[in-house]
């Protein structure tokens, strides 16, 4: 029920205020498990495929957005459990990865579309980057689930980092066809086949999504631009100190 509330209210305003195009939504199973598997540009990703979308889709998300304290915790837990968001625990001693596959596991043994970002978080220039092969493959593998390669267009230009208001254009969903990898079933603990699964469903998000794919992962990815941006204000600052040394004393 509050899904279904927060998809009519939410969902219907981002259709009409946004008006998100959408190409294969006919390779959605009326009903039956199936796992979606998405680039990911934006945080918005997660609210525009399940507003397109007939059937309840879950997502995961890190516990922290269910537990925060205070009145404003609350209001943000209850709405990540209305959008159909699973809190993920990043504690112990194997973290979000075993947490994301228990949880990706339960949404598809219950017959639901379990929704996952393959690249592991947001790409942070727009780019395709390397999938991680644990989740996605393990969930795949361990339950026999189709694979949907889903390809989210232009969602990063409505709300770039450090804009407020959003910019009103219409984003892009490209639905593929199903992939089979029932010819790995209980292949999951191989680390090569979790490979070539995690890479053929990244060429089908690449082919749909038009993007320049990029063979590392993003995390490393954002890790070298925030070294570089560090290294450009320190050379920055170097520059203006040497500057202030070189005029002449009043």
């Amino acid at each position: 029920m509050i899904y279904g509330a927060m998809k009519f209210s939410i969902g219907g305003s981002l259709k009409v205020a946004f008006r998100p195009w959408v190409e294969g939504l006919e390779n959605i199973p009326a009903e039956g498990p199936a796992i979606l598997a998405s680039n990911h540009l934006s945080f918005s990703d997660s609210f525009f495929l399940p507003a397109v979308l007939d059937r309840k889709v879950t997502f995961i998300a890190k516990a922290e957005y269910f537990t925060s304290p205070g009145v404003k915790g609350k209001l943000t837990a209850a709405f990540f459990k209305g959008v159909g968001q699973l809190p993920v625990d990043r504690s112990g001693a194997r973290g979000a990865g075993e947490a994301a596959i228990k949880a990706g596991i339960e949404v598809i043994e219950s017959g639901g579309l379990f929704g996952i970002y393959p690249e592991g978080t947001r790409s942070p220039d727009g780019r395709l980057y390397r999938g991680k092969p644990g989740g996605l493959a393990r969930v795949a593998l361990a339950t026999g689930a189709p694979v949907i390669p889903v390809a989210m267009i232009d969602t990063e230009k409505i709300q770039p980092p450090g804009k407020i208001v959003p910019k009103l254009m219409r984003p892009g969903i490209r639905i593929g066809r199903p992939l089979d990898f029932s010819r790995y079933h209980g292949m999951e603990g191989d680390r090569f086949i979790l490979r070539s699964v995690t890479d053929e469903v990244m060429y089908e998000i690449m082919k749909l999504s038009g993007q320049e794919y990029v063979d590392i992962y993003a995390t490393a990815a954002k890790r070298q631009i925030a070294d570089a941006e560090k290294a450009e204000k320190a050379a920055r600052a170097e520059a203006e100190k040497a500057k202030k040394a070189q005029r002449p004393a009043a």
